[in-house]
């Protein structure tokens, strides 16, 4: 496996980008702003926690930053079933988003097991 130097070449991280940019076009208009800052702030912490754990000094504190994205990433997962209850959203997108955080939420396990497996430590 070729060794990643950037936060941004992880698959991981590119998927939390597209998901938040997600968040933000789905609930740009509402007009409930506590809703909306709660889920645009879980959906960056997502992406964020990621990027800050990678720019640490190891996989352990890397994996605890990946706990928390991935927490982050439930929470959200939440939020859209909130915003599908309360019709700030439409089932189908709801539906579609709760798939692509849990898919996030999978991708950030399997790097959390690798890191747990791995020997090595990043540079």
């Amino acid at each position: 496996m070729a060794k990643i130097k950037n936060f941004e070449e992880l698959e991981i991280w590119k998927a939390s980008r597209k998901l938040e940019k997600q968040v933000y076009l789905d609930f740009k208009e509402n007009k409930d702003y506590g809703f909306r800052d709660q889920v645009q702030r879980c959906s960056v912490s997502v992406m964020n926690n990621i990027a800050e754990g990678f720019c640490r000094n190891g996989d352990k504190e890397f994996h605890q930053f990946l706990n928390i994205a991935k927490a982050s990433c439930g929470e959200l997962k939440s939020m859209y079933y909130l915003a599908e209850d309360v019709n700030f959203i439409a089932s189908k997108i709801a539906v579609e988003r709760r798939k692509t955080a849990t898919q996030t939420m999978n991708g950030i396990g399997k790097l959390m097991s690798y890191l747990r497996r791995s020997k090595t430590t990043r540079s």
